[in-house]
């Protein structure tokens, strides 16, 4: 993701996009820079107006939805979404105090299963 955000950055600046100058950015920012990364996204980028691509994107909806919502539907669905965030945090939570315990029960698990 910082590779399209150096992008965004040497675009904002009115900077070309080439491998040079993407890589400066990198290396400014603390990234260890890919060489075949840089130069495939300076390929891709090379026919995009990134301005019209950034405003296009920005005049769709998040998750697609149909313009026109209710502001209403749209708080009570960030709602549903926090609730569900919150439910995946807790399993996700769960699943590692159960790796803790199997880690925890002396040699069982896998390496049981082989021998």
């Amino acid at each position: 993701m910082e590779y399209v955000y150096a992008a965004l950055i040497l675009n904002e600046t009115d900077e070309e996009i080439n491998e040079d100058n993407l890589t400066n950015v990198l290396d400014a920012a603390g990234v260890d820079v890919e060489e075949s990364r840089v130069k495939a996204l300076v390929a891709a980028l090379e026919d995009v107006d990134i301005d019209d691509a950034v405003s296009e994107a920005a005049a769709v909806p998040a998750g697609g939805a149909a313009a026109g919502g209710a502001a209403g539907g749209a708080a009570a669905d960030e709602g549903a979404a926090d609730e569900e965030a919150d439910e995946a945090d807790e399993a996700e939570a769960e699943e590692d105090e159960d790796d803790d315990e199997d880690e925890d029960a002396g040699g069982e698990g896998l390496g049981e299963l082989f021998g």
